[in-house]
């Protein structure tokens, strides 16, 4: 009888395992089971498109301007026909401006209408210094010059310390030099032309456009100043060494100009500045660019009132 129980009791255990083992897991057994980990997988990167560049209203990528349009970016302008005294190019041309080391041509004309010796020799001294803009010079103090080579380095290299030194040479000085330009720009009816100095550094040098055209035809008829300002080079000695100086205008040395008198002049009233005397499609012209800046430079107006000439002599709108 007890072998039967315990074989009764054994088969109620095999029942309830079985009934167990077939029972769903509890949810805390299914949190429990770590869950596969996902695998990202980047995404292919997208062809880049250059996108157009955007042009903004009011720009234009370097306008091609016709040939016969005159466009100059000097503030200040005048184009003189040396021969007839007609004006062909005019712009804000009445109105006094600072005019530089254009100054340097009055200089020049009243030191040579005084007579002085251009075989002379002349000394670079301390007060030749530029002590109103500190502008460098070439020339070290104590160099020893002709008067003509002072001159010659005044007028082509545009160097201050010659040009003060002419003044400060001059019969009773600096002073007596500069009234005496002032006094040389009234006798050539000049009447907008006011001078400080005999370098131009002083901001209080001024004219007006079509008073310096008529100061570059006064100082076209002086041979030496037609003859050095145009001089593409020159050397000259400094104590045991020889400097080389170029003339500040490049267009002298281009074979495509024929110029007869060329003045550069630069401070920061002024800007960039250039008179030229020059023969154009066979004319006579002077030419005055005042105030011209950055990449629109003095030369490159003077070409472009070159090709507007040409253009117009050849479509027989002025003739030769």
């Amino acid at each position: 009888m007890f072998s039967s129980f315990l074989k009764i009791l054994l088969a109620l255990l095999l029942v309830q395992g079985a009934i167990f083992a077939g029972t769903p897991r509890s949810r805390a057994s299914a949190r429990s089971k770590p869950r596969p980990a996902k695998v990202r997988v980047k995404a292919k990167p997208k062809p880049k498109v250059r996108a157009k560049a955007k042009v903004r209203k009011g720009r234009s990528v370097r306008k091609v301007e016709a040939p016969g349009v005159l466009r100059l970016q000097s503030s200040a302008a005048l184009v003189m026909d040396q021969a007839t005294g007609e004006v062909l190019v005019a712009k804000q041309a009445e109105a006094p401006v600072p005019i530089a080391s254009l100054t340097k041509l009055m200089t020049a004309m009243v030191v040579l209408d005084a007579g002085l010796n251009l075989d002379e020799e002349i000394r670079i001294e301390s007060e030749d210094k530029d002590t109103l803009r500190n502008s460098r010079s070439r020339l070290p103090v104590g160099t020893l010059l002709t008067r003509g080579e002072a001159l010659l380095l005044a007028l082509a290299a545009s160097e201050n310390r010659a040009a003060h030194a002419l003044g400060r040479t001059y019969p009773g000085g600096t002073e007596a030099c500069v009234v005496a330009m002032n006094a040389k720009a009234k006798a050539l009816g000049l009447s907008t032309a006011r001078f400080r100095d005999t370098s131009g550094l002083d901001g209080g040098n001024q004219a007006a456009p079509r008073d310096l055209a008529a100061m570059v035809d006064a100082a076209h008829g002086y041979p030496v100043i037609r003859d050095y300002s145009t001089r593409p080079e020159t050397e000259i000695e400094a104590g045991r060494r020889r400097i080389a100086f170029n003339n500040t205008n490049g267009l002298v040395r281009n074979a495509q100009w024929a110029i007869g008198l060329s003045k550069t002049g630069y401070i920061r009233e002024a800007g960039k500045c250039l008179v030229m005397q020059a023969h154009l499609s066979g004319r006579p012209l002077v030419i005055v660019l005042m105030d011209s800046w950055g990449r629109y430079t003095r030369q490159g107006d003077a070409i472009r009132i070159k090709q507007w000439l040409e253009h117009a002599v050849k479509t027989g709108k002025l003739r030769k």
